[in-house]
């Protein structure tokens, strides 16, 4: 079997991986299931972020400094509601509506 190597780039670090090398998922298959079966409501409070792509089961913190976005994250929080999180097409763009967000 030939060995091939797996080059991965990020901002943190430059790794290289053999074909042996183990993985660890992010979810497990039970935590993927059960996110696949939450039911969501049939309306989100929309909470665009700059600079910041989040992706399913990855766990990093996120900057709020819109006071809007203060107040959504701080009442959903209170209430036990879930929000949608989008990513902003344009970071300069001060209250972003939604054709400023990433399809």
């Amino acid at each position: 079997m030939p060995n091939h190597k797996i080059l991965t780039l990020d901002n943190l670090s430059l790794q290289e991986f053999d074909s042996e090398t183990d993985l660890i998922p992010l979810l497990t298959p039970e935590d993927e299931e059960e996110m696949n079966n939450e039911k969501l409501p049939n309306c989100l409070p929309i909470l665009p972020l700059r600079n910041m792509v989040l992706f399913p089961g990855v766990v990093i913190p996120i900057t709020a400094g819109r006071d809007k976005s203060i107040k959504l994250i701080n009442d959903a929080y209170a209430a036990g509601k879930i929000i949608g999180v989008v990513a902003q097409k344009n970071e300069e763009i001060e209250d972003p509506t939604k054709m400023t967000f990433i399809k």
